[in-house]
């Protein structure tokens, strides 16, 4: 095991049993998903009662209990209320330490509970995808985009316009890319990848059909897939040679995707970066060429 590989397992280890419970959701079944949802509201209730409680509070039985804590990597229930109690304990060191104890926006919250909620869980996205990503999978990803011929890009809604920011960041070193956000054109572009290729498909629910169907044909032709997504068991990794996992969580205004975009733009910013440190020369160059350009046409306006 490389030390890369090393720091990947420690970190699932370590990873923050409601990050777990939350990528796993919607891979559940109904009656594991509400023993999962109680987790998820009250994980410090949870981790001081018993199975018993528990179950019957989910309206299911101990074994289905069980058979959650298996499904999130657990060995079983007192494993589970340890892990909750430090969870527990660290959301409580946010609280203490001025952070919103819940991330949900309400309607009678002033504008200022609004900045300070917002605020909080676009931050908590961004610290939470650090802290869980696997960085022997962001390496594979990076050395894939380095070595690649040309790499296409596949999102829809808001994951397009995260599509569109790594398009502009790969052009701006010289790298061949291209996005597509329509359906019809971005299956076209997938059938004519090769082996040099890499195709990535950004969906935050990883069951976006569109970007699932444009993978598949990706890889039906030979091209490296890459899916980027906030949940490793969703339809859109069966599909992906490599997946790389945001740890964001909605609370409200799901349909604005806004934690959800705020960490898959900043793991855009670790693999622009991954990628321009390999030809680090170059790389400089070409952003210092770039932006010598734009200043100026600047300068030129200035001057007219």
């Amino acid at each position: 095991m490389t030390a890369e590989q090393g720091q990947g397992a420690a970190t699932g280890r370590n990873l923050s049993v409601l990050i777990k419970v939350r990528r796993a959701l919607p891979s559940l079944r109904p009656a594991e998903q509400r023993v999962a949802q109680a987790v998820l509201d009250d994980p410090a209730g949870v981790s001081e009662s018993s199975i018993t409680t528990v179950a019957k509070r989910c309206d299911t039985s101990e074994t289905t209990v069980l058979r959650f804590c298996r499904a999130i990597g657990l060995a079983g229930y007192p494993e589970l209320r340890i892990a909750l109690a430090r969870a527990a304990q660290w959301e409580e060191n946010d609280q203490e330490e001025g952070a919103p104890s819940t991330g949900r926006i309400s309607a009678t919250d002033s504008l200022a509970d609004v900045v300070n909620k917002t605020a909080y869980a676009d931050a908590r996205a961004i610290t939470d995808t650090a802290r869980a990503l696997d960085l022997a999978v962001l390496e594979q990803v990076v050395d894939a985009l380095s070595g690649a011929h040309r790499v296409d890009l596949f999102g829809t809604g808001a994951s397009a316009l995260v599509a569109q920011d790594l398009h502009y960041k790969l052009h701006r070193i010289g790298r061949v890319s291209f996005t597509w956000a329509d359906p019809h054109l971005a299956l076209t572009a997938a059938a004519v990848l090769g082996s040099d290729d890499v195709a990535v498909g950004f969906s935050n629910t990883g069951t976006t059909f569109d970007t699932i169907d444009v993978l598949k044909m990706a890889r039906r032709h030979g091209a490296t897939t890459i899916a980027v997504t906030n949940f490793d068991r969703s339809p859109i990794s069966k599909v992906a040679d490599l997946v790389l996992v945001t740890a964001a969580h909605e609370a409200t205004f799901r349909s604005g995707a806004m934690s959800s975009r705020i960490a898959q733009l900043a793991l855009v910013d670790c693999i622009f970066a991954g990628v321009a440190q390999k030809s680090y020369d170059q790389a400089v160059e070409a952003i210092e060429a770039t932006y010598a350009a734009v200043e100026n046409r600047h300068e030129t306006r200035r001057g007219a």
